[in-house]
């Protein structure tokens, strides 16, 4: 069965450890060469185009990607057909999407990797990012208190799923409404994570290593921006709120980031904001899941062959 990455609990924590591990590799194998990878946008995007274009050349392989006009998904035709053709052409799919049923159905028709680079579910590139970041900076991830400040989006539970399995504790603080539900912190302590949640952001980054936030009105709820600022008034991570965390604690940020409103100017372009490395970490961290991927696709297809290969 053809292995796919919808959410990041779809690695076991050892697969995940090694994800990042490959991550590293200065001199990745070529695993892509003269081959493929196809890279669908139905949501703008920067970093998260960037990095995987950028990661798929550094393994040797072309990157195509095509915007949403350019197919217009389950209109001009199915998403199981988009990812039966594709999968023709390309090592390897990934895809940014509105609604993460269009994954899915994606990966149910591929006969290669899905890769999810975003959906309103998760994002576990970037929580893979995350991770990535956090481990080169304090040389460890085991032990390291994570608060996350803020709308609890498709980042908050990629994140805490991986914090969580990887051993750290992860403490949401999010408004009323606004927070994870019980289904969600479920699953996170279902891979062995301390997760919990409070409507007090001091409660919950007291003490951390890291406190993370993200924008309040995610793309899609723009509707929503008004409400949300009220809503959220009092969480913003400013120089007040950061100065409860560790004395060696750092800011992250997927980015991107709207100073003044979910963080302060001071606080995510000061000394403490890991935002640029962490950013920079999308590309290797996406280059290790596809060095993964594709020597899991190899092994498979080639006993006793576990060189990273497509």
């Amino acid at each position: 069965m053809t292995r796919h990455l919808l959410e990041v609990d779809d690695l076991s924590a050892p697969e995940l450890a090694t994800v990042l591990d490959l991550a590293e590799r200065p001199d990745p194998p070529q695993v892509l060469a003269g081959r493929g990878m196809a890279l669908l946008f139905e949501k703008p995007s920067l970093r998260t185009r960037n990095a995987t274009e950028m990661a798929v050349v550094q393994l040797g392989g072309h990157p195509l990607s095509v915007r949403a006009e350019e197919v217009d998904v389950d209109v001009r035709e199915p998403a199981s057909d988009v990812a039966r053709a594709l999968s023709g052409y390309h090592a390897a799919i990934g895809a940014r999407v509105f609604d993460h049923s269009t994954l899915k159905r994606m990966a149910a028709a591929a006969s290669v990797p899905v890769v999810n680079l975003l959906s309103d579910a998760s994002h576990p590139c970037q929580a893979l990012a995350d991770l990535l970041t956090i481990r080169r900076h304090f040389g460890r991830l085991a032990g390291i208190q994570v608060a996350y400040v803020g709308d609890f989006n498709n980042v908050a539970r990629s994140l805490g799923l991986a914090a969580a399995s990887s051993g750290m504790t992860v403490r949401y603080a999010c408004p009323d409404a606004y927070g994870p539900g019980q289904a969600d912190l479920d699953a996170a302590r279902a891979v062995g994570g301390d997760v919990s949640s409070t409507t007090v952001p001091a409660e919950a980054v007291s003490g951390a290593d890291v406190v993370y936030t993200d924008v309040w009105t995610s793309m899609g709820a723009e509707d929503e921006a008004e409400h949300r600022r009220h809503a959220f008034e009092g969480f913003t991570v400013d120089e007040e709120l950061m100065a409860r965390a560790g004395e060696a604690g750092v800011f992250l940020h997927c980015l991107p980031a709207h100073r003044g409103e979910e963080v302060a100017a001071a606080v995510v372009d000061g000394p403490r904001s890991l935002v640029w490395e962490q950013a920079e970490n999308r590309m290797h961290a996406v280059r290790g899941l596809l060095l993964f991927l594709l020597a899991e696709r190899r092994e498979r297809h080639e006993p006793g062959d576990t060189s990273p290969a497509p």
